[in-house]
């Protein structure tokens, strides 16, 4: 008896090892593309500069309230909001986690502006005084470099950005909150596969009753071939991707002719000679 409940408890421990060895190698699964380190995949760990940032145009974002649309960790909403001086920049994700990561980006460069201004400071100082003594570089000195000429968004960046967790497709959004610009990066084959053709449609017309007349959507659609990559992270969008009618191809279609905006630009050729993970089309659409 006692040799039987031996062998029974030592299966029964063989078995929570094998169980727990497979839930180690079981890789995450990001549902919604909310993958952690995002930014790092595609631009590398360094925090280098985005190349999109190189194509955007200032009069997009200056002194304008803008909306960033499955901003992940918010490193781009930050730098946006940093070059370009927006009156103000919300970054919404549906992963509570992303958020979290965003909010402390947020905390980490308003720190790094505080010592570049720091800095600046004690370097006019010493040059006054006639010293020759250089001032050591702060960490992030290349990160600052971005905000030279935006020194108030730099001063009151947390009066500036923000960053809330929230399902833009499924939300009720109020009624007066208007935009002047909306990025939507990224963001686009995540709702069509979560939420099929339907989603899709429900996320253009929301973004275009949210903005101004005159507003600008900034659109990264990912191309047909990236949905076949990721068709099967669930039963869902397995079943979505079998459905779907209108494909990346037919978006600017739809945007202007059934959404309602006047007209596009493209955007992607100046991108040309960036990284692989920026290989995707910019579509800028007014409203």
């Amino acid at each position: 008896m006692c040799i039987k409940l031996k062998r029974k408890k030592e299966k029964r421990e063989a078995s929570n090892m094998e169980q727990q060895h497979s839930m180690r190698k079981r890789k995450p699964v990001f549902l919604f593309g909310n993958y952690k380190n995002y930014y790092g995949y595609r631009i590398g760990q360094d925090l280098e500069e985005d190349p999109r940032l190189n194509v955007f145009k200032k009069e997009w974002f200056e002194g304008k309230e803008c909306l960033d649309i499955g901003c992940n960790s918010g490193i781009i909403t930050i730098l946006i909001a940093k070059k370009f001086c927006c009156r103000s920049i919300l970054g919404i994700d549906i992963d509570s986690d992303r958020i979290e990561d965003a909010n402390w980006h947020l905390k980490k460069f308003e720190r790094a502006g505080k010592t570049h201004a720091k800095a600046s400071k004690l370097e006019v100082s010493r040059s006054a005084n006639g010293s020759e003594q250089s001032v050591a570089a702060s960490p992030n000195e290349e990160m600052m470099e971005i905000s030279r000429d935006c020194s108030s968004t730099e001063a009151n960046l947390f009066h500036v950005v923000s960053f809330q967790q929230e399902n833009f497709v499924q939300s009720r959004c109020p009624p007066e909150k208007k935009y002047d610009t909306i990025l939507c990066l990224s963001v686009t084959k995540w709702v069509h596969l979560n939420w099929g053709d339907d989603g899709l449609i429900t996320l253009f017309s929301k973004i275009w009753r949210l903005l101004r007349p005159g507003g600008v959507l900034v659109l990264e659609p990912q191309p047909w071939k990236s949905y076949e990559n990721n068709r099967l992270v669930s039963e869902t969008t397995a079943m979505n991707y079998r459905s779907i009618l209108f494909r990346p191809a037919k978006f600017q279609e739809i945007l202007l002719d059934k959404i309602g905006f006047r007209k596009v630009e493209d955007i992607t050729s100046h991108l040309s000679g960036s990284k692989a993970g920026f290989n995707r089309p910019i579509l800028v659409f007014h409203k």
